[in-house]
């Protein structure tokens, strides 16, 4: 009984000091990565280090209680950022012969990255994404149909980047062969304003308390089970072995 009684007081003291550890948010991330990262998590209060990794990238780390907030704040803030793939990479030799239809396709995912890559430069830009639809070439005697591209823009709350629309509908139409700005389709989308530091605080204050609150409940419900056991064992079962033995008869 005592050996149980410690084991639960020795459960519900991991379940309560396991907010203190720190966890891997991030990991093999490059250090200019890690630093604004970092510099993001730490302007919100949290505490946030690196770590050394392989091949020169590195891990960041933050207290356990934290990672619901600095998820939350990294979304926001559009961290990491995406990484977007050159043209040498796509089109990177793997073999000796390539069909015509794989090449089309290599040359529009470039494309596409190229121009993410180059909208995503854009301050208070967050994701930037750009559809890239080239034509078959025609046959003889029929109608060519136009290119058309549709670009996609997540920015931060605050930044009102429909002025720059005439300038990203310039860039993606000399980008683009036989593209006409008519047939290009911007659509900007204001991610959500990101929360003040007293509601992050709140809000992690409010988790840490439901944590509490079930660790101790899961405590009580195993002590309560244990002491449900003990005391059947204590009472019941002699109890029941006693009616249990035959009776003499006379």
């Amino acid at each position: 009984m005592y050996r149980a009684l410690s084991t639960l007081a020795l459960l519900s003291c991991l379940l309560l000091t396991g907010c203190g550890q720190r966890v891997e948010l991030l990991g093999a991330i490059t250090e200019p990565e890690a630093n604004e990262v970092m510099a993001a998590l730490q302007n919100a209060g949290i505490a946030v280090d690196k770590k050394p990794g392989k091949d020169g990238l590195v891990g960041v780390t933050i207290p356990s209680g934290e990672v619901g907030r600095a998820v939350d704040l990294l979304r926001e803030r559009g961290l990491p950022r995406e990484r977007f793939v050159g043209m040498g990479q796509v089109f990177r030799k793997e073999g000796l012969i390539s069909s015509p239809l794989e090449e089309r396709a290599r040359y529009l995912y470039a494309l596409s990255q190229e121009l993410g890559a180059t909208l995503s430069q854009i301050d208070g830009v967050i994701f930037a994404r750009v559809h890239v639809v080239l034509p078959e070439r025609p046959v003889p005697g029929e109608t060519p149909v136009p290119s058309s591209a549709a670009v996609f823009i997540k920015h931060q709350d605050g930044y009102n980047l429909d002025t720059l629309q005439p300038l990203v509908r310039r860039l993606v139409t000399h980008s683009i062969p036989a593209l006409t700005s008519e047939k290009i389709s911007i659509v900007f989308f204001n991610a959500p304003p990101p929360r003040s530091k007293e509601e992050t605080v709140r809000a992690s204050a409010s988790a840490s308390r439901l944590g509490i609150v079930a660790a101790v409940l899961s405590v009580l419900l195993v002590a309560s089970l244990a002491v449900s056991g003990f005391l059947a064992w204590k009472y019941w079962w002699p109890l029941r072995q006693v009616r249990s033995q035959p009776t003499g008869g006379g």
